[in-house]
């Protein structure tokens, strides 16, 4: 789905290879109370800063939490969009609200059906060595 995707940027006509490379806490290395979500964007870091509260807020919701497959696709699907309304400008961090967190999710869930269909994520290092 949102994991890896290829997408036209709006004013540039560049074409764009998104695709997703890590979840990190940021509680550790920005000091901020957030799930930072990386993708590559054409070789370029960009990052979608997630709430934890939209963590908390979807267990009081519903009784499920998010998983780190389910906050991939809710960070790309959100980075999509951004890329087609023409809100993409380049700039390497985008930060998310809590509500924007849960209607993406929803949105993911519509598509998807379930959380057991999301595609697993396997990071990717095209320049990784293989293990001895």
């Amino acid at each position: 789905m949102y994991e890896d995707f290829k997408i036209t940027d709006t004013w540039s006509g560049e074409n764009l290879h998104c695709r997703w490379t890590a979840n990190i806490v940021a509680i550790a290395t920005r000091h901020a109370d957030a799930v930072d979500i990386r993708y590559d964007v054409n070789g370029r870091p960009v990052w979608i800063a997630m709430p934890c509260m939209a963590w908390v807020e979807q267990k009081k919701r519903t009784g499920n939490v998010i998983t780190d497959a389910l906050a991939a696709q809710i960070a790309g699907r959100y980075l999509k969009l951004a890329i087609e309304s023409g809100y993409d400008n380049g700039r390497e961090m985008y930060t998310m609200s809590v509500e924007e967190v849960l209607e993406q999710l929803n949105a993911v869930l519509d598509e998807a059906g379930h959380t057991s269909k999301l595609p697993p994520l396997i990071p990717t290092d095209d320049d990784a060595q293989p293990l001895p």
